[in-house]
């Protein structure tokens, strides 16, 4: 019985996300699925992420929390349009489904947006199992997580279309292994772009930058070289 019920669960999820896919390709916008465990940097990544990019690209944000407004009022300084998302209200959900998009992106308004990113709620596995209607996934592990995450939670990184690997900084005073955190996410995703980057310094951005760039130049049509 349970496993049928999570199967209409995620029928559903997938009829309203389809409607979502239909609405942001009317409104020629690309939506980037931003996931990761708690603290991993996810929200100084994309502090630091539309710093660079605006006013370029015209972004939004939907930000996912349990409880809370502390990511969205770190992202709302950056200029760009942002509106949160409280699952407490609907039982503490530990994942952004599609109807929630849905109401938050007709919210925020999508005709003036070249990028809607969505900060999924820190976990890593529920936000993996649904569809919100996004054009990319990306993941985003920090090296204070351990090298064995992909292999944990591979469905995690086996549906991202990127992965970044977060505060390189620390390195130097850490036990991590960072060739072999991305040789897993690479055995369970072969040939996923990983971006080993610093949130904090801002160092190895601009290959990030470069994908993100030009996965919204292909949604709206630009052609690039």
């Amino acid at each position: 019985m349970e496993i049928n019920i999570q199967k209409r669960v995620l029928e559903k999820n997938e009829t309203e996300a389809d409607k979502n896919r239909a609405f942001f390709k009317n409104n020629k916008v690309f939506v980037l699925n931003m996931m990761s465990s708690p603290g991993s940097g996810k929200t100084e990544t994309l502090c630091k992420t539309l710093g660079k990019l605006m006013p370029e690209i015209r972004v939004g944000v939907i930000v996912g929390d349990v409880c809370t407004t502390n990511d969205a009022d770190r992202l709302e300084v950056t200029g760009a349009k942002v509106t949160q998302i409280n699952t407490d209200q609907f039982g503490g959900d530990c994942h952004l489904a599609a109807p929630l998009i849905d109401a938050s992106a007709r919210q925020l308004g999508c005709d003036d947006l070249d990028l809607l990113i969505v900060e999924n709620i820190g976990n890593l596995v529920c936000p993996a199992e649904f569809d919100i209607g996004e054009d990319a996934r990306a993941v985003v592990l920090s090296v204070t997580e351990g090298e064995d995450k992909p292999l944990k939670y591979p469905l995690m990184f086996q549906v991202a279309d990127a992965a970044i690997l977060n505060k390189i900084d620390l390195l130097p005073y850490l036990d991590f292994d960072a060739p072999l955190a991305v040789e897993n996410m690479k055995k369970v995703h072969p040939g996923i772009p990983v971006f080993e980057i610093s949130a904090k310094t801002e160092e190895g951005f601009d290959p990030w930058l470069e994908w993100l760039r030009t996965k919204v130049k292909e949604k709206l049509g630009i052609v690039t070289k």
